[in-house]
């Protein structure tokens, strides 16, 4: 997987300036995942949001553009190789189709939205080793009949 050069750069003056993504929330008034994928290219800024975030890294003009600008969505192999990114696909591959059936069972025929959407991450203390909490939460659509 290449990491786009703009992606290579948020990241590297992020780290310059000893920063955060919970310390950007503050920043833009944005949830650190939604920032986060921001800088990897899945999200589209606003002007202004662009511009507190170029005010913060240094950044210039052509990196403000790029953060407006429609990114194609979507990156690495159909089967991820990092550990960590490939575990949320070993997940869906075990228990995807129960995910599905419950969602369905609760809901009726139709999908959760990745567009209406939000994803936080907590860290959850625990004696037996920290723990990660990951909590998706996306609309209901249902499929249309017509």
């Amino acid at each position: 997987m290449s990491i786009p050069a703009l992606t290579q750069k948020l990241l590297a003056a992020k780290k310059l300036k000893g920063l955060t993504f919970t310390d950007l929330e503050q920043v833009l008034g944005r949830d650190e995942v939604w920032i986060a994928a921001l800088f990897y290219r899945q999200a589209t800024a606003s002007l202004e949001e662009a511009q507190k975030l170029a005010d913060v890294l240094g950044l210039d003009s052509e990196d403000i553009a790029e953060l407006i600008s429609y990114p194609t969505k979507g990156l690495g192999p159909v089967v991820p190789t990092d550990p960590l990114i490939y575990r949320f696909y070993e997940i869906m591959q075990v228990y995807g189709f129960p995910i599905k059936e419950v969602i369905q069972e609760k809901f009726g025929d139709g999908i959760m939205s990745a567009i209406d959407f939000t994803l936080d991450i907590e860290k959850v203390e625990d004696p037996k080793g920290d723990r990660v909490k990951v909590t998706m939460n996306g609309k209901f659509l249902p499929y249309k009949k017509w």
